[in-house]
């Protein structure tokens, strides 16, 4: 009788190394305010496991807080089952400390700070700290809208790997993502960064450098010319969203638009708009600057060029 031979099945198997790799299963998010908040949800909503950092624990378990929050409302109006919200929690997890972020594909850059000065630095000092723990392959993004990528990579060690990827946090539902490379920016980097959008159900908008990119100068542009038709009494502040709701199709006007981002965030695009370009059009309408600096910025406080009441707009007038 032939000797039996016995090998092990393992041998006909993909080993661990050479077992192809999803291209992007690991996405790090550093700043889980508000927008690091929608970002996470876009795309653990994809199936790719998100992990973000946060300065402290209570920061962490606020953001966990607001994001189990956010799923309950899908939930509520019939966008996702408790199954599917329990699969994107499982997803997502909130650390103090760069070191979760090793092993990521890509991290985004999502923090916020209050001067232009301060923002430089703050976003330069966590880009070196991302840079010390992700691979040399790992992408690093920032959603900075007015400062651009090539300045905030200059002093990496890898540069070539940082682009700018601008989440239309305000309107989650819009299927477009701007990207924009850097002077720096590899090809490979920019062709893998448009898949990336493309995996998470978006459309790339392929942008040149310039602060504002193109949907903030735009935006800011309109509602500063709202502002200045509002203040010539050519129409009222309703009419004039209702004219380019109705009449221009756009989802919200440009005053309901400027409180659903906040009027301190518009403020502070402006202001770095006008010192780039020196141009007037993107000066902040005294409006605009009357209305932040009596805290009334929006929906966030209940009061901006209209009234809120538990989140919603009131009939209300502003006296």
């Amino acid at each position: 009788m032939s000797e039996v031979i016995i090998e092990p099945i393992e041998a006909y198997g993909l080993s661990s190394q050479n077992r192809p790799k999803q291209l992007f299963s690991k996405v790090g998010v550093v700043g889980c305010g508000s927008v690091g908040q929608t970002i996470a949800l876009m795309i653990a909503q994809k199936d790719i496991e998100v992990v973000f950092v946060e300065l402290t624990e209570a920061n962490v378990a606020h953001a966990i807080e607001e994001i189990d929050s956010a799923l309950d409302k899908m939930i509520e109006r019939w966008g996702m089952t408790p199954g599917e919200k329990r699969a994107v929690l499982s997803r997502i997890s909130g650390h103090v400390g760069f070191d979760c972020l090793a092993g990521c594909d890509l991290v985004i850059e999502s923090i916020r700070s209050k001067s232009r000065e301060r923002r430089i630095t703050s976003r330069k000092e966590v880009f070196r700290k991302i840079e010390e723990v992700v691979s040399p392959e790992c992408i690093i993004a920032t959603n900075s809208t007015t400062i651009v990528i090539t300045e905030l990579s200059s002093e990496l060690e890898h540069n070539e790997r940082c682009v700018s990827l601008h989440f239309l946090t305000d309107t989650p539902n819009a299927r477009m993502i701007e990207v924009v490379r850097g002077l720096y920016t590899s090809e490979e980097v920019y062709k893998r960064v448009i898949q990336f959008v493309q995996m998470i159900g978006k459309e790339a908008i392929l942008c040149e450098e310039s602060p504002g990119l193109i949907s903030v100068r735009v935006f800011v542009a309109q509602l500063n010319e709202a502002c200045g038709v509002l203040m010539e009494g050519v129409g009222t502040m309703s009419d004039i969203d209702k004219t380019m709701r109705i009449g221009l199709g756009q989802v919200l006007g440009p005053f309901e638009m400027a409180d659903k981002i906040g009027l301190d965030k518009v403020m502070r695009w402006m202001e770095n708009l006008y010192n780039e370009f020196g141009d007037h059009k993107y000066m902040a309408s005294p409006v605009i600057k009357k209305l932040v600096r009596a805290n009334n910025l929006g929906r966030v406080s209940g009061r901006g060029f209209y009234i809120y009441e538990n989140g919603k707009k009131s009939n209300k007038l502003i006296n």
